[in-house]
């Protein structure tokens, strides 16, 4: 069997290659997800947690993008905000559920570690952001908020 391995890996080294890339890449993956500071949550999820247990949206998209369209009671705060560690009154909010939008939920991964850090014990992640939440045909509320 060992000669068999090596048989294929010289005969096929650009598929060799290309099967060890995907393998480490869903390695780091599942890495990433069992080290991260949250939990990625879909709309369907998002909007019990809401519903149930109170959960605070915090929407981290530029403010022209939160005025365009925006979850029913959700916060603006920008990602330098939390960074800063300038939470606008969240200070009692350690134990509720928060629920971190952005656009694509790419640029949210930061933002729910640094709240995680700062003792936010339910760190959520919309799962690819707005989205997955327009793609579930659930309502945006626009203007100032």
């Amino acid at each position: 069997m060992e000669t068999s391995i090596i048989d294929f890996v010289t005969n096929n080294m650009i598929l060799a290659v290309v099967w060890i890339g995907i393998v480490v890449a869903l390695i780091q993956n599942v890495v990433k997800q069992k080290t991260a500071g949250y939990q990625e949550v879909d709309p369907s999820q998002a909007t019990t947690l809401m519903n149930r247990e109170d959960a605070i949206v915090l929407d981290i998209r530029s403010k022209d993008e939160f005025k365009s369209g925006h979850i029913t009671g959700a916060r603006h705060i920008l990602p330098s905000d939390i960074k800063a560690g300038n939470l606008a009154g969240l200070e009692n909010s350690k134990t509720t559920p928060i629920i971190v939008v952005c656009k694509t939920g790419q640029t949210a991964q930061a933002s729910a570690n640094d709240l995680h850090k700062e003792g936010f014990e339910q760190v959520k992640l919309l799962k690819n952001g707005l989205i997955s939440w327009n793609e579930a045909n659930l309502p945006l509320v626009k203007g100032k908020k």
